[in-house]
């Protein structure tokens, strides 16, 4: 009878275990398919060019959640992490069998759960769909889901989905997260005690808080490295230096460089978690430290803003938007890169190169810098002096006013404001309603660094003007637009080249100008080398004078010394070929002299005005309708003026001065051409042709 009995029982057991694999086939086979959508949640993070962590933001539900694959993870780590929570890994599909028997022989021999038989692709199916009861039902259908998600993502997916969705306390979430937090690094440099402590935390991820419990952490890192030293994964030597490691006891910022550019193409980039931009990581960190001691150097309330800009592409490689991010008192969480203020002196070059441009001076040519009025509008000098007689190379190296204000008096003041804006530089002149002033010259406007900074990289590209851009160009680059030829630009960076340098830096290094703005409110240095440009200002952000702000003073030295910390190119372009080095004495005799006072005499009253009669202003010309041994050749004639005349294509002077109203003009190639025509008097007239 007992026999019987125990033959039953036993006839029972094995029913029900050859019963068991396809009831639970029959349950895995009704459930719903997997929703793994949620899973693919991460935080926005901003990085450089080079994919390095900038910035990352935090979701909107608060956690800290990264992008990150396995591959990306220290093989320290992985090598702990399957050998500590799952040895089989690679030989089972998702449920080991042999853990499942281990574990059951455990629960009858203790009467407890010793283990529970789960496998990593076990643990990643309850990230993904947590459930919070504990029985067999739940276990089973941890078991089913473990199958499914190796069906569906293998096992790299599996450690992909370990690595980013593991919790490791409080709102940190994946190994990114926990290694910037604990470690301050990214998750491929782990030590090896770094990595064991992020293979413990999980199994209790609020109890083994390194910041909160110091000691259970360092229990539990060092129970993984027991584990390891018996599975043989690493050397002794290496696990008895990490068990000699300390824990963290406190979590660490995150990065947060470029802060507010990460801000603005997050907000531009609405929905895109991963925005890779063109900033250099290595140079962002050394500009904000520079930004940051100059400022605490110079005063309470100061902040300094600089913006790196290469100069072939027109990309920005830094940008530093105040001295301290976090420091209320600076106002640091305004992007002083973008703000609007006035610039000083710091737009003189563009005056003298539209002046070059249209035939109007020369780099040698004589100016007056004398105490004189315009109209009501009376400049001075910022050392309240006046040099006399001077060229427009040394008017500009000194800066002076006066002669920049005749200059800008022949240019146009609606002209030079016109040129700016379509060179895509945003400038805000002052809302009275009537016409730009001859002030907009010293600084009577407002600009922002940022563009600033756009129109010398401008320059330093022989006058043609790109855009800045943080995001790398997916599609074919816009075609620039022309500022001025490569002649007059050419002559700008000559010129600007040989300007004095702040104290203690060496000659002759760096194409730069500065400006003080009205007040003492604002202090600009702009300038660039063979590869890039350098755009500085420093000023509090509430717009409260300063005195001593003065820009070769404070920006300067703090614009050389960046030059210094990214790598200097010291060095000019190379000259173009249509570029007239000469003195004053060997110019043509209407470039000597930029002459105001022309004696209005009968004769000179009665002369009619210069004029170009052709090509007419605008004509497009064919260019095989014009070539002459195998050249394009542009015909000019003029009617009236007073000669000699003295012809000038791009800004450069086509031959010597001649008495002939006609001329022939050979230009480099097609596209647009600007001629000039200047006569005995200083009569000035132009057009812009386009040959094709």
């Amino acid at each position: 009878m007992r026999f019987t009995r125990a033959l039953r029982w036993t006839a029972g057991g094995v029913a029900a275990f050859a019963a068991a694999p396809l009831a639970f086939a029959l349950y895995a086979a009704n459930l719903p398919p997997l929703d793994l959508d949620a899973t693919k949640a991460r935080s926005t993070v901003v990085l450089d060019k080079d994919g390095k962590l900038l910035r990352p933001f935090v979701m909107a539900d608060g956690r800290w959640r990264m992008p990150l694959s396995a591959k990306e993870v220290d093989s320290r780590y992985l090598a702990m992490l399957v050998d500590y929570e799952d040895r089989r890994f690679y030989k089972h599909r998702g449920v080991d069998p042999v853990a499942l028997v281990r574990a059951g022989w455990q629960f009858v021999r203790h009467g407890r759960i010793v283990s529970g038989g789960s496998t990593l692709s076990m643990q990643v199916a309850r990230l993904v769909e947590p459930r919070e009861e504990r029985s067999l039902l739940a276990k089973a259908r941890q078991m089913a889901r473990a199958l499914e998600l190796e069906r569906r993502v293998g096992k790299q997916g599996i450690l992909d989905l370990y690595v980013s969705l593991a919790p490791f306390g409080g709102n940190l979430e994946g190994v990114r997260a926990a290694s910037f937090a604990y470690f301050g690094k990214e998750p491929a440099r782990l030590s090896t005690a770094e990595a064991a402590l992020l293979v413990a935390i999980p199994q209790a991820p609020e109890s083994r808080r390194p910041d909160r419990f110091a000691t259970r952490a360092e229990a539990s890192r060092d129970r993984v490295l027991a584990r390891v030293r018996e599975g043989g994964v690493l050397p002794i030597a290496e696990i008895e230096r990490a068990l000699a490691e300390a824990v963290p006891t406190a979590r660490r910022p995150f990065p947060n460089h470029a802060a507010h550019r990460a801000e603005a193409l997050v907000a531009a980039n609405a929905g895109v978690t991963r925005i890779e931009t063109s900033l250099d990581h290595g140079w962002q960190v050394v500009l904000e430290r520079l930004a940051k001691e100059r400022a605490e150097a110079i005063g309470p309330k100061l902040s300094v803003a600089v913006v790196v800009v290469e100069n072939e592409t027109g990309l920005v490689r830094a940008s530093v938007g105040g001295a301290d991010y976090f420091a209320s008192e600076r106002a640091g969480g305004i992007d002083l890169t973008r703000a609007i203020r006035s610039p000083g002196s710091a737009l003189k070059p563009f005056i003298y190169a539209l002046a070059f441009e249209n035939g109007i001076a020369h780099p040698e040519t004589m100016l007056e810098d004398r105490p004189h009025r315009f109209g009501l509008y009376a400049p001075e000098n910022f050392d309240n002096t006046f040099q006399g007689m001077v060229t427009a190379r040394a008017a500009l190296q000194q800066s002076l006013n006066l002669p920049a204000v005749d200059l800008l008096k022949l240019v146009g003041a609606q002209k030079f404001i016109s040129r700016l804006r379509e060179a895509g530089a945003t400038v805000e002149t002052p809302k009275d309603g009537g016409a730009p002033g001859l002030a907009i010259g010293l600084g009577g406007l407002g600009i922002s660094l940022n563009d600033l900074t756009m129109l010398y990289a401008g320059l330093a590209r022989g006058g043609a003007m790109l855009d800045l851009r943080e995001l790398p160009e997916r599609t074919a680059k816009p075609d620039p637009l022309q500022f001025v030829g490569h002649v007059p630009a050419w002559y700008i960076a000559d010129i600007l080249i040989g300007a004095p340098p702040p104290d203690n830096a060496p000659q002759a290094r760096l194409a730069y100008k500065t400006g003080t703005s009205y007040g003492y409110r604002d202090a600009w240095a702009v300038g660039f080398d063979l590869k890039h440009t350098i755009g500085v200002w420093v000023g509090q952000a509430d717009n409260g004078a300063v005195p001593g702000l003065v820009g070769r003073r404070v920006a300067a030295p703090i614009l050389f010394d960046a030059f210094n910390r990214i790598g200097l190119h010291s060095g000019l372009p190379r000259r173009p070929r249509e570029a007239l080095v000469a003195t004053n004495l060997t110019l043509p005799p209407p470039l000597r002299h930029v002459r105001q006072d022309v004696p209005k005499t009968i004769a000179a009253m009665s002369r009619p005005g210069l004029q170009i009669a052709f090509p007419p202003d605008g004509a497009a010309i064919d260019s095989e309708a014009t070539r002459i041994d195998g050249h394009p050749l542009l015909k000019v004639k003029i009617n009236g003026g007073s000669p000699p005349f003295t012809y000038l294509l791009n800004g450069a002077p086509a031959h010597a001065p001649s008495s002939r109203r006609e001329a022939g003009l050979r230009p480099e190639g097609l596209g647009f051409a600007q001629i000039s025509v200047i006569d005995a008097t200083g009569a000035t007239d132009r057009v812009t042709v386009r040959l094709q």
